[in-house]
């Protein structure tokens, strides 16, 4: 109790604070009007902390009669409103809130989550941003402010915008290497291999134990048919550092089946793909069947990959020729 009581003391301290600097920059005299305001503020916040949302919803409502253009207080509101499951009421305030202070950053991040409760997918990620972009103005070296943009762009596929956010985290920290990780996604998927493998490269140089990298630098010889000896030795070190990874011992599987040793990818490949359900191992046993000579399981592998992402149109076309030549 005397925990809870010293809590409640020291919030009702810091929320007096808060409200007084919002006075002071209103140019406000603390008369009758701020007074019976913070009044209810003050009370709102104790109701709040206490766990009785509705209480502190009305007292928030007071508040405002008497003080509507205070930000803090909508959204405050707000998120009593989100106790109380009035999600509807609680993203009117929050907007109302980021129309009294734009360069908030509270008001955006919670709305971020109250869409994304709501698989709201698109905006939550637009608040997301917001929050983001105006954090960065209220702390511009906050690197992790960049990296969390630089990972939003990518999830949405705004590739350049990703790098533009990745290049900034370097310009503050030139050896952060999950950077250089994220920058040879970036160009790999923008057509660009040289600059992928670069930055895969500098990104093991600071990070020797990033097995992230040294797993996708390994693949990424292997798709090329190249360095195969360098490939192997990165992935195994990859699987050194974490050996239950069904996508690293899809890529050594991968290996061997380009080097010829079926027996050991097919060993490989179907400890994979118990580990891991992932389209592209399904794939792999599809083509690795299909070289056995062994069409129809072949053909059950592609179309689990299917199964598990039907926009590949290579593995469409693996099927259908295989179609056309058993109706030959």
């Amino acid at each position: 109790m005397t925990f809870r009581i010293k809590r409640l003391t020291l919030r009702l301290i810091l929320c007096f604070l808060a409200f007084l600097l919002i006075v002071v920059s209103k140019g406000y005299a603390l008369e009758k009007k701020a007074s019976a305001t913070l009044s209810h503020y003050i009370m709102a916040v104790i109701y709040d902390d206490l766990g009785q949302a509705e209480k502190a919803i009305q007292e928030y409502k007071e508040a405002l009669r008497t003080d509507y253009e205070n930000a803090v207080i909508h959204l405050n509101l707000s998120v009593s409103y989100i106790k109380s499951n009035q999600l509807d009421k609680a993203s009117e305030e929050l907007n109302i809130a980021i129309k009294l202070d734009t360069e908030a950053v509270e008001p955006h991040a919670i709305l971020a989550l109250l869409y994304s409760l709501q698989n709201k997918t698109e905006e939550s990620n637009q608040e997301y941003e917001l929050a983001l972009k105006n954090a960065s103005k209220i702390n511009p070296k906050n690197i992790e402010i960049y990296r969390n943009l630089g990972e939003l762009y990518l999830q949405q596929n705004k590739l350049k915008a990703a790098e533009g956010m990745y290049k900034i985290v370097l310009d503050f920290s030139a050896d952060d290497a999950g950077a250089h990780y994220y920058l040879a996604n970036i160009y790999e998927s923008l057509g660009d291999k040289k600059k992928a493998e670069e930055e895969l490269k500098k990104c093991i140089k600071i990070k020797p134990d990033y097995h992230e990298a040294l797993n996708y630098l390994g693949y990424f010889y292997v798709e090329r048919n190249y360095n195969i000896a360098q490939a192997e030795k990165l992935i195994k070190k990859a699987l050194e550092l974490s050996p239950e990874n069904g996508a690293y011992i899809d890529s050594l599987g991968w290996l061997y089946f380009k080097k010829g040793n079926f027996t050991q990818a097919k060993k490989l490949l179907i400890q994979a793909i118990d580990l891991v359900k992932d389209p592209v191992i399904y794939d792999h046993l599809g083509d690795l069947y299909f070289k056995l000579g062994e069409a129809d399981k072949a053909k059950i592998y592609w179309q689990d990959s299917l199964k598990l992402d039907s926009q590949q149109l290579k593995v469409k076309e693996k099927i259908e020729n295989l179609d056309k030549t058993k109706n030959k």
